[in-house]
C-alpha cells in the first residue's frame, strides 16, 4: 500500500522532535554546535526532513467518490424563513443568548420552537444550512429529534462523511435505510434477526404502532435468546397500544431472570385493569385499606403488610426498602400503586374518588396512602382520580389534598386535557402567585391558553408593582418568552415604563422589570414573525 510515511517512525525525525521538546540550550540539533543560531538550525533541519519525506512519497490511489446525496422531495423552505434560520444558527454559533439582561430576544431558545413549526409544515432544510444545523444538534441533545427530522435523509448522508455528526447515525434507525413494512414478512424477519440493535428497536416500534400483535409475536420468537438489557428495551415498546392480548406474554415475563424486566412487566400489567396481576394487587391492597364506620366520622384505616412473600415479589413488589424508609410502608405503597383505581369505590363504600380522598386517614397513613394513589393515577392515566388528588387550585396546602409535592401535582396535571390543565394552573397562579408555579407551567401545552397567559402576565405585573426582588422571576419570564401566545404582546404595552419603586423595593428593580417586559414583548413579536414567515405562500387562482 502506498501510505504516506509516518514522521514518528523516522529516527531523524524523532531526533528533531526530541531536541525541540528538550530545548536547543540542552540538546543541540544534529550536525551543529551550541550557539545562538541553534533554534534556527533546528527549524531548517525540520524543513529539510519534511521536504525529503514528501519528495519520497508515491502517489496513492484516489479514494472512491461518495454517492450523491439523496434527492429531497419535500417543499423548500420559504426564503424569509431560511434567512431567519440562518440568523438563529449564527446566534448559536456566536454564543449569544447567554445573559438575561438587555431587551434583545434569546435567539438560541427560539430555535427548538422554530424547528417544531417548520416540521409541522413539512419543509426541507436548505442544503447550505445543514452543517450548521447538525452542529447545533450536536451541542444540544434536546434539539436532535426535531433537527434530524428537519434535515431528513441528507443528515445521515453527511454524518457518514463527518465523525462529529455520528449521533445522526445512531438516532436514525437503519442509518437512513427505510424500515420494511409489516406485510414484508421476509424483510422484517431478516432485519429482526440480523440488524443492529438500534435498527431492531426501531423496527419493533414501527410495527407495534401499526400491528401490535405482529410486534408481540416478533418479540416472542427471540425473547429467550435476547440479552437482559435488550429485553428491557424491547419490553418497553409494548407501552404503545398496550391491551389485554399482551397479558399472556407479560405474565411470562414476570418470571424473567432480570429484576428490571420483571418490574417493567409488572408495571405494564398493572396498567391493564382487567389483568390477573391487577386483580391480585387489588385483593392485596384492599386487604390493607378499609373504612371504619364505627367512628363518629368515617375514617380510612390502614394495616400495612407484615411480610413480602414470594408471590408479591413475582408480581413486581421490591422487598428491600430504600434507606430511611420503613418496610411495611414501602410494601403498602407498591401494592396501592399497582392496584386498579376503579376497584376502590366498591371497596370503600361506593364513594367517588373525590369523596375517598376527602376521608380522614388514621394513624398518620394519609401521606403514604395518598402518594401511592397519586402514582397510580399517573400510571393509569385516570383523570377523575387526578382531579380528586389535585383538589381545587386555591387549596392552601402546597401539595393539595393528595399530592405530597409540586412535582406530584405536575405529574397529575399531565393526565388532564391541555385546556383543563391550563385552567387549573391559571387558578393556582391567581391564588398563590408565581413563586411555586414554575414546575406546573412546564407541563402546560405551548402556546399557553389565553387564561393561563393572562394569569402569568397579571402575576408578573403584581410582583413588579409590589417591588419584589426581580431576579426571583427570571425563570418564569424566560418561560413566558417561549410559551406565551404572541397574541398577548398587545397586553404588555402598559408594562414597559419604569414604575415608581416603593421604599422597600429592591434597588433598581423598576428598571429591570421594564427591561424584562420589553424583552418579552420583543420576543413575542419575533415569534409571531417567525410563524408568519413559515406559512406557505398563497397561490393566486
Amino acid at each position: 500500500m502506498n501510505r504516506p510515511p509516518d514522521p514518528e517512525a523516522s529516527p531523524a525525525w524523532e531526533e528533531l522532535v526530541t531536541t525541540a521538546l528538550l530545548g536547543t540550550d540542552r540538546r543541540t540539533p544534529p550536525g551543529t554546535g551550541p550557539a545562538r543560531e541553534a533554534p534556527v538550525a533546528l527549524l531548517d533541519a525540520a524543513a529539510v526532513e519534511t521536504v525529503r519525506r514528501r519528495a519520497g512519497l508515491r502517489p496513492a490511489a484516489a479514494a472512491e467518490r461518495p454517492e450523491p446525496a439523496p434527492e429531497e422531495t419535500r417543499p423548500p423552505l420559504p426564503e424569509a424563513a431560511a434567512r431567519r434560520l440562518a440568523l438563529l444558527l449564527a446566534d448559536r454559533a456566536a454564543g449569544g443568548g447567554s445573559g438575561r439582561r438587555g431587551t434583545a430576544p434569546d435567539l438560541m431558545e427560539l430555535l427548538p420552537q422554530w424547528l417544531t413549526a417548520a416540521n409541522a409544515h413539512g419543509y426541507a432544510a436548505p442544503a447550505p444550512l445543514l452543517p450548521a444545523l447538525l452542529d447545533a444538534a450536536r451541542g444540544r441533545t434536546d434539539l436532535r429529534p426535531a433537527a434530524l427530522r428537519f434535515a431528513g435523509s441528507r443528515a445521515v448522508w453527511l454524518a457518514r462523511l463527518n465523525q462529529d455528526w455520528r449521533f445522526a447515525l445512531r438516532a436514525a434507525p437503519g442509518a437512513g435505510t427505510a424500515l420494511p413494512r409489516p406485510e414484508e414478512r421476509e424483510r422484517v424477519q431478516r432485519l429482526w434477526q440480523e440488524g443492529l440493535f438500534a435498527e431492531r428497536v426501531a423496527l419493533l416500534a414501527a410495527i407495534r404502532a401499526r400491528e401490535p400483535a405482529a410486534a408481540r409475536e416478533l418479540l416472542a420468537a427471540t425473547w429467550a435468546t435476547e440479552r437482559a438489557e435488550d429485553r428491557l428495551m424491547f419490553l418497553d415498546s409494548l407501552r404503545t397500544g398496550l391491551d389485554a392480548p399482551d397479558e399472556p406474554f407479560l405474565e411470562q415475563a414476570l418470571a424473567d431472570r432480570s429484576r428490571n424486566v420483571r418490574a417493567t412487566a409488572a408495571e405494564l400489567l398493572s396498567a391493564l385493569p382487567e389483568s390477573a396481576l391487577a386483580g391480585r394487587m387489588a385483593a392485596r391492597a384492599g386487604a390493607c385499606v378499609a373504612v371504619d364506620r364505627t367512628a363518629a366520622t368515617p375514617t380510612i384505616t390502614v394495616e400495612a403488610p407484615h411480610e413480602c412473600d414470594p408471590s408479591m415479589e413475582r408480581d413486581g413488589v421490591v422487598p428491600k426498602a430504600p434507606a430511611g424508609r420503613g418496610e411495611r410502608s414501602w410494601w403498602l405503597g407498591q401494592l396501592v400503586e399497582a392496584a386498579p383505581l376503579g376497584a376502590w369505590p366498591g371497596r370503600l363504600g361506593g364513594r367517588t374518588p373525590a369523596e375517598i380522598v376527602a376521608l380522614p386517614v388514621a394513624d398518620d397513613w394519609q401521606a403514604e396512602l395518598h402518594a401511592a394513589w397519586c402514582r397510580a393515577a399517573v400510571r393509569q392515566r385516570d383523570a377523575a382520580w387526578a382531579r380528586a388528588l389535585l383538589g381545587v387550585p386555591s387549596a392552601p396546602e402546597a401539595g393539595g389534598p393528595g399530592a405530597v409535592s409540586l412535582a406530584e401535582r405536575a405529574k397529575l396535571l399531565g393526565t388532564l386535557e391541555a385546556g383543563e390543565r391550563a385552567e387549573w394552573v391559571a387558578g393556582f397562579i391567581a391564588a398563590h402567585g408565581l413563586s411555586e408555579a414554575f414546575q406546573l407551567l412546564g407541563v402546560c401545552a405551548v402556546p399557553w391558553a389565553a387564561p393561563l397567559g393572562r394569569a402569568v402576565v397579571d402575576a408578573l405585573n403584581i410582583a413588579r408593582d409590589a417591588g419584589s426582588y426581580p431576579w426571583s422571576f427570571s425563570g418564569v419570564m424566560g418561560l413566558a418568552e417561549r410559551c406565551l401566545d404572541p397574541a398577548e404582546a398587545s397586553r404588555l404595552d402598559g408594562l414597559l415604563a419604569v414604575p415608581d419603586e416603593p421604599e422597600d423595593a429592591s434597588p433598581g428593580a423598576g428598571g429591570y422589570w421594564a427591561e424584562a417586559f420589553q424583552r418579552l414583548m420583543t420576543t413575542l413579536r419575533l415569534r409571531a414573525a417567525m410563524l408568519e414567515e413559515l406559512r406557505p405562500a398563497q397561490v393566486n387562482g
